[in-house]
């Protein structure tokens, strides 16, 4: 057993909302569960059973009722809620249990001061918005693209465009123009707003230039609004949107898959995948997972580092639906040094910090120690996603954040918006393991053969629909690109292309994405694993590993390509010391057969590690075919690989 790290108190059942959702279940539908698995299991053996207890126990307020829960199960093609007609932005200005002049909005910056909300202020805010927009025209159907950070202008402007039952999506400035107009020339925006630049650090960064390249990119735009937010003089615009106006704040009633927003896969192969999700399926799997499995609620401050560009954004700005005031982060995360998220979390009273396994492993390379300098008491849960949290990553956060915290280390995708396995507070916290499988979601690890296995290493598939499952992609008439992009490999289940092991218990283990799969002698090795050794040595700052088979069948070559600190080179006495860890932490099958230097690992603009693009360049396809250089944050990091390709030939 993995080391046990927190477990959950004798009394959580009275202390957390899961716990009043299981004495719910027990008063008003006569269901009885003797422990989480059997509560998730109730909840997948019974899906439609479960997303109506959902939906009744949070109150969603519908303009018109369903017919049904679960018309029809087949995937893809499950419908939800037919004939109900709602508003995600009326859930989450709902606020419950927030009193009007309660801060609802936390937003820190290193571009201008504090701005905090109340939630009176919130719904003026969209109010305001909402009416500007009409005045721009915009109205059911219409798309709405935001250029802009983490702020509480984007915020708002997402409810005011949801609240008109038009359609949202953003990206981050710091992506550049062709990433951008690769995502919505697919979508047709009618109405721009985008920021003039941002200061990252103590650097200012002007996107003047990009937001005309952008508004000449797109036919389809018939307004620009500018926000101020480099230079607030020049502010104009985003106050003129939000002028005083007597117009009422309302909610326009739409279907359960109306679209909401839309979201894009990273495109590093190919065009982002323009990935359409509706009002109904994320209201129900955010409620779902803000309340039940982080516990969060009045009274509650919530925060996750992310920018505009990632799934997480979404997730974290649904916070107000289940009472949880939100904390809008925007900056450099390492700036003036790694204390910074943390000193934040003091100064707003954070009660849940959501950040990246990447990040918390930063903080314990560099060997920080936040309790020291940051008074987290009020600090509650701790969550990790965007890769696997390693057991020492899980270990840091107890000794030097909190031994109080519920850790949860969390994966799922920008395809469901969510995570599908997580944390919970009824079960205890081990090291290196992610507690449960989400409730409502039917988790599987699959053979090669398509049957699943428990206890050992399989394809991460969902055997039963989720609500939160895209509408469809973009542009996608007949939801042939969709159907094959999860459907493709198991027919009526979808691939999500990770590892996972999922133990007797349901906890679980991901090990990486298996489009990146080590063989080594017929063995699959994770690379989560790997990179956890590898960069656990003071010398190495990143690591990206890679498998090239044998076209003869041989046994293929494992290297190694590393990022190491400054004055440090790559010596005979380095690559021995690694392959001696690797044999002794893992197995000799993770020894690599030749260990390189880059300056560099490829990452996307959210920080994902490349591995298909360095395969595929060191296979030898050209650098402008092997990934879309606008969808890496480091696109001149492929060269080096190109140069290792070009001196092995």
């Amino acid at each position: 057993m993995a080391k046990l790290l927190w477990q959950p108190p004798a009394d959580v059942l009275d202390r957390t909302r899961i716990g009043a959702f299981v004495r719910w279940l027990a008063a008003e539908r006569g269901e009885a569960f003797e422990d989480y698995q059997a509560l998730w299991q109730w909840s997948v053996d019974h899906p439609a059973e479960f997303w109506r207890a959902i939906w009744d126990y949070f109150e969603v307020i519908s303009h018109v009722a369903p017919t049904a829960t679960l018309a029809d199960a087949r995937m893809p093609g499950a419908k939800w809620f037919p004939g109900a007609r709602i508003n995600y932005a009326e859930h989450v200005l709902r606020m419950p249990g927030v009193g009007d002049d309660e801060p609802i909005v936390l937003a820190r910056s290193q571009t201008r001061g504090p701005v905090d909300l109340t939630a009176a202020e919130l719904r003026e805010q969209v109010r305001r918005a909402r009416a500007g927009l009409r005045r721009l025209g915009v109205g059911p159907g219409d798309r709405v693209a935001a250029y802009a950070p983490n702020i509480p202008e984007t915020f708002v402007l997402l409810l005011a465009t949801a609240s008109l039952g038009a359609i949202f999506s953003s990206c981050a400035p710091e992506f550049g123009t062709r990433s951008v107009v690769d995502r919505w020339l697919q979508i047709e925006p009618k109405v721009l707003v985008a920021v003039d630049g941002y200061r990252y650090g103590d650097k200012a960064i002007d996107r003047a230039g990009e937001v005309e390249a952008i508004r000449a990119a797109l036919p389809s735009l018939e307004h620009v609004v500018r926000i101020g937010y480099l230079d607030p003089a020049a502010n104009q615009d985003w106050a003129d949107l939000t002028a005083e106006t007597d117009e009422p704040l309302e909610f326009e009633a739409v279907p359960f898959e109306h679209p909401l927003y839309v979201l894009y896969s990273s495109g590093t192969t190919g065009l982002p995948k323009p990935i359409v999700h509706g009002h109904g399926g994320i209201l129900l799997e955010h409620l779902k997972m803000l309340a039940l499995h982080h516990d969060l609620g009045p009274g509650d401050r919530f925060f996750w580092y992310t920018t505009t560009g990632w799934m997480m954004w979404n997730y974290l700005v649904s916070g107000p639906a289940v009472g949880a005031a939100i904390v809008l982060v925007d900056g450099n995360p390492a700036h003036p040094d790694l204390g910074w998220l943390w000193r934040v979390a003091q100064e707003s009273g954070m009660t849940y910090f959501g950040t990246s396994a990447p990040f918390l492993l930063s903080c314990r390379k560099d060997g920080l120690v936040p309790r020291d300098f940051a008074d987290l008491s009020r600090l509650r849960g701790v969550g990790s996603t965007g890769a696997p949290l390693p057991p020492e990553g899980f270990e840091w956060v107890y000794e030097a954040v909190s031994e109080n915290v519920l850790l949860a280390s969390a994966s799922g995708g920008t395809d469901v918006c969510t995570a599908f396995v997580g944390g919970v507070p009824l079960l205890p916290v081990r090291a290196g393991v992610i507690a449960c499988r989400a409730l409502g979601a039917r988790i599987e690890a699959f053979a090669a053969d398509g049957t699943p296995v428990i206890g050992e290493l399989g394809e991460l598939v969902i055997t039963a629909p989720m609500p939160s499952m895209p509408v469809g992609f973009w542009g996608d008439a007949d939801g042939s690109r969709y159907a094959d992009a999860y459907f493709g490999t198991y027919p009526g289940v979808w691939r999500h292309g990770d590892w996972i092991t999922i133990d007797e218990s349901g906890a679980c283990v991901i090990t990486g994405r298996s489009d990146a799969t080590l063989n080594r002698g017929g063995v699959r090795l994770g690379t989560s694993e790997f990179y956890s050794v590898v960069e656990g040595l003071d010398e190495v700052v990143d690591s990206v590993v890679v498998h090239l088979e044998d076209p003869e069948g041989g046994a293929g070559e494992l290297l190694l390509f590393v990022v190491l600190r400054d004055g440090v080179a790559l010596d005979d006495a380095l690559r021995a010391r690694i392959a001696r860890e690797l044999r002794t932490a893992l197995s000799p099958r993770h020894v690599p057969d030749q260990v390189f230097q880059v300056d560099a690992v490829p990452r996307t603009l959210s920080g994902k590690k490349l591995e298909v693009p360095v395969k595929r360049i060191l296979t030898g396809t050209p650098i402008d075919r092997a990934a879309a250089k606008g969808a890496l944050a480091n696109p001149e990091s492929l060269r080096y690989f190109a140069d290792i390709r070009a001196a092995r030939d």
